[in-house]
């Protein structure tokens, strides 16, 4: 007998990706409580390291060292990662509120979420200035001014130990690049005033052999697009600002009801705060009892215990209390390869001890480089033949990914009788069904994908649009819409929860569109998976895939690759950055394409068979061939090195399989890629489609053309 899965009953949510939560979800994924719902909510897919900052910032690291990427630590964690920015919790209705969305539910929530820049609070600061925290936005702001502008005059606000890091480091940057571009540090007090005499010595010196002025006990009255002015008139000439003076919380945690000091949560030994279910950890947290500095190594050594203290609060596990040292080991990055340890009042400096804390980082960020892939469930002993081939070697693919292949879905259609109605006008070949109802041709289609994501909302979102691309394919206004759910096994609370996101993003899209939900079906079963069926009205003759003539030029409204991308996070081989903007290119809708492209000859939406298959569909039914130009088929972010790799979705045998006369090469591995919400593929004589071109890329798609019809019926060529 079949046995499912363990119903969830209980909603995690951590707030914020910071390192204790980082290293929580590590932890969850290796040894997860049953029953639970983890989600993580972050502003980036990818939060950056802070320890590793100033060596990034002086050339020593990549971009992608820097990076813990929170899309592949929430796919070994089992959680779903909403990328967008908590703004409020209720601790009453137990809701945390991300815009753009719907509230989301929580039973036990943490706080994670770092702390913010009091620079904005300058004269000028928020046009001209780049705040040191959030790091990663910091870190690609450098980026530019390191490759564009490295001649120019940079300057740092705050002489604590974080601004005279990173001071040293873009100095040190800088030379390396043959830039003597002046570098200012500016302090309304004492530089370093926290740390012993032997440290600020130290540093001092390690400062002036860079060449670093320092201006202490300056008043900044403001900030202009190329220098500071200080109180007393002085202009410093600078083109890269930034700050790292000011540190604050962030300003919503002032109307969470929770008791906080200073504008942080306040929490006890087990890290909870004044809600006994909202705990808090990491730098926008403040100790009661054992009051800390703002460091790093409290946040990493808080995370076992806030694992246990989660697993308390959500089952059966014991309470843990969290004791911190009372000092703790100081490294500081002196620009080159070189660092300053302090502990007890001790220092030291040189190679030796940057190369001892180069050893610590990278130790650290191993643990989220260095995660499990997704396996194959174990095959009983004994089994039928066939299993293995079946099986294949790697996940199934969600989305478009887990349909049945064409090959298998032609032989079977074909099979059937042909429709005896009349009012009945649509071929198989069609997107979607085209009826005469009183008069009125309308269309209906439907569609449902299984869950490659496990965000509802998104998978909504991207389930309506990818239904409603067969009504638009049809040059089609949607009209009426039913909802179609499979759910996993829930609780009545849970259950209640998801449906409420589904319908309500679901709603939200439809309606945009101009469909309103009608009806629908639900039922329980071992995953999620959403799908609609749409009707749609044809106020001109519908768009079929029979119109292409010879001449005419082939246009596509989205890049491919999706399936590649989505395939390679199933197996922890695709950077989340590049996950996150093929997610939001699927959710983008298609309506306005379709107004763009009303007047095609023939048009159809990119889906699971691949741009490949859809394009040979459009050539098989209007008696014609096609030429595709590889070099103009636009791509999704980081689609063509995966393919590179050898990352292929589990459809991509069968589609690949339809066109036995194309090479099978990575760089003709995406025309075989089924793609999930994909773009319009439209034919339209030349002059209009270079108008219709300028339209869409004027509405914000990316869109191209790609290459002409031919007179060679059912032959594809590559150019």
């Amino acid at each position: 007998m079949h046995s499912s899965p363990l119903p969830l009953t209980r909603d995690l949510v951590l707030i914020g990706g910071g390192h204790t939560h980082a290293l929580v979800l590590r932890m969850w994924g290796m040894n997860p409580l049953a029953g639970v719902r983890v989600t993580v909510i972050d502003p980036v897919p990818a939060t950056a390291y802070s320890g590793m900052l100033p060596g990034f910032v002086a050339g020593h690291y990549s971009r992608r060292e820097l990076d813990i990427d929170l899309v592949k630590l929430a796919r070994f964690a089992g959680a779903r990662l909403i990328t967008g920015p908590a703004v409020a919790i209720d601790p009453v209705d137990q809701t945390v509120t991300v815009p753009d969305r719907e509230p989301v539910a929580y039973d036990v929530a943490s706080i994670d979420i770092g702390i913010t820049s009091a620079m904005p609070a300058l004269k000028g600061f928020p046009e001209h200035g780049v705040p040191a925290k959030p790091l990663g936005p910091f870190a690609d702001a450098w980026t530019t001014h390191l490759a564009s502008n490295p001649s120019e005059p940079v300057a740092i606000i705050g002489g604590g130990i974080a601004g005279c890091e990173l001071s040293m480091a873009m100095a040190h940057a800088l030379r390396a690049q043959g830039s003597d571009a002046p570098v200012h540090l500016l302090e309304r007090g004492i530089l370093l005033s926290d740390n012993s005499e032997s440290a600020q010595r130290k540093i001092r010196k390690s400062m002036a052999d860079l060449g670093i002025t320092i201006h202490e006990n300056v008043q900044i009255s403001e900030i202009n697009a190329t220098a500071l002015v200080l109180a007393d008139g002085t202009t410093i000439q600078a083109s890269f600002i930034t700050g790292a003076a000011g540190a604050k919380a962030y300003d919503w945690l002032g109307t969470s009801g929770l008791n906080l000091h200073k504008g942080f949560v306040a929490v006890n030994s087990r890290l909870q705060s004044s809600v006994d279910n909202i705990f808090a950890t990491g730098d926008c947290a403040h100790m009661i009892d054992t009051p800390r500095p703002k460091a790093g190594v409290f946040a990493v050594r808080q995370a076992p215990v806030l694992f246990q203290n989660l697993r308390a609060a959500l089952g059966t596990d014991k309470w843990a209390d969290y004791e911190p040292q009372s000092d703790y080991l100081k490294l500081v990055s002196l620009g080159q390869k070189s660092a300053l340890a302090e502990k007890f009042g001790l220092t030291f400096t040189g190679p030796l001890l940057w190369r001892w804390k180069n050893r610590i980082d990278q130790k650290f960020m191993e643990k989220f480089r260095d995660l499990p892939r997704m396996e194959q469930p174990k095959l009983p002993s004994e089994i039928a033949h066939g299993i293995k081939d079946a099986l294949g070697d790697k996940p199934m693919c969600g989305g478009c990914g887990a349909k049945v292949g064409s090959t298998t879905l032609s032989a079977v259609l074909s099979r059937l009788p042909a429709t005896q109605r009349t009012d009945i006008r649509s071929t198989i070949g069609d997107d979607a069904a085209t009826m005469v109802v009183g008069g009125v041709e309308q269309v209906l289609t439907t569609d449902h994908l299984r869950a490659f994501t496990n965000d509802p909302v998104v998978m909504t979102r991207i389930a309506a649009n990818h239904a409603l691309g067969d009504i638009w394919a049809m040059g089609a206004e949607p009209q009426g819409a039913t909802v179609n759910l499979v759910l996993p096994r829930l609780s009545d609370t849970l259950m209640g929860r998801t449906l409420h996101e589904i319908m309500q993003t679901a709603h939200e899209v439809l309606s945009h569109a101009g469909a309103a939900i009608v009806g629908g079906h639900s039922s329980v079963g071992d995953e999620l998976t959403i799908g609609f069926s749409i009707t749609g009205l044809c106020h001109q003759p519908p768009i079929t895939v029979a119109g292409a003539k010879a001449g005419a030029t082939i246009i596509l409204t989205k890049p491919i690759g999706s399936g590649t991308i989505m395939a390679a996070e199933m197996q922890g081989q695709a950077d989340g950055h590049i996950v996150t903007k093929a997610l939001d290119l699927m959710c983008q809708s298609q309506a306005r394409a379709a107004e763009i492209l009303k007047n095609a000859q023939a048009m159809t939406d990119v889906t699971g068979f691949g741009l490949a298959g859809h394009i040979g569909n459009i050539c098989k039914s209007s008696g014609t061939g096609a030429v595709l130009r590889m070099a103009d088929i636009p791509l999704m972010e980081g689609a063509a090195e995966l393919a590179q790799n050898g990352v292929r979705s589990s459809l991509y045998p069968q589609n690949k399989a339809a066109f036995p006369e194309l090479p099978d090469t990575p760089e003709t591995a995406l025309l075989f890629d089924p793609q999930t919400a994909g773009g319009l593929l439209a034919v339209m004589d030349t002059q209009s489609a270079e108008s219709a071109l300028n339209d869409l890329k004027i509405a914000g798609y990316q869109a191209a053309i790609i290459g002409q019809i031919t007179e060679n019926p059912g032959q594809i060529e590559l150019a």
